[in-house]
Formats: structure tokens, sequence, C-alpha cells
């Protein structure tokens, strides 16, 4: 059973960089061929795709946050990680991980989410 748990900080100042990580267990993060994504809710809203960190360790993000957004991971602690610069109120959201078999595929897993907010 893989289980993923998000953690970071719960209030963030605009400007700065929230980051979160995000830990696996009970499957590597490099295990072939599973794509590890970060999501994203704000109130109110329905699920933002940030982007992805695949099992070769390529990365891809929505092209709206791209310029602000850095996903990486920790293969010694099989977790993955996200960074997102820049911070404004509008980034407020519970954040989620969560794993797909393929790129295009339904994700099957999913942490349980974090709230984020952004506020001074």
């Amino acid at each position: 059973q893989v289980q993923l748990q998000e953690s970071g900080p719960g209030l963030v100042k605009p400007s700065q960089t929230l980051s979160l990580t995000c830990a696996v267990s009970g499957g590597s993060i490099t295990t072939n061929y599973y794509f590890w994504s970060w999501i994203r809710q704000p109130p109110g809203k329905g699920l933002e795709w940030i982007g992805y960190i695949a099992y070769s360790g390529s990365t891809y993000y929505t092209p709206s946050l791209k310029s602000r957004t850095s996903i990486s991971r920790d293969t010694s602690n099989n977790q993955f990680s996200l960074q997102l610069s820049s911070v404004t109120p509008e980034d407020t959201a519970v954040y989620y991980c969560a794993r797909a078999s393929t790129v295009i595929a339904p994700y099957d897993y999913w942490g349980q989410g974090t709230q984020v907010t952004v506020s001074s």
C-alpha cells in the first residue's frame, strides 16, 4: 500500500517561497513508470494541477505557474518537494501530492492534503 504524506508550513507571507515535501512509503519514487504530482485546490475552486516529477527525474509544470515552480526529489529519503516562489494570497489552497502510473493516467494514490495560507 502506497502512502503519501505532505508536510510544510501552513502559513507563508506574500512574496516568500512556499516549500512543501511529500514523503512516500510503500513504493519507490524511482520505480518505472510512475509520475509524482503536486495539485492544489483554492477555496471554493476546483483542482489545479501544478506539475510532476517523473520516475526518471524529469519534470513538467503547468505553463501558468512554470516561472515560479520547482519540483525536486530526494531519492535517499524517498520524497519529493514543491517550491513555489513569489507567492500571493491567490496561492492560498489545499496542496496535495499524488501518484499516477502514466503521465495521462488517473491518480491512484493521494496524500491527505495540507492547507497553505498566504497572508501577512
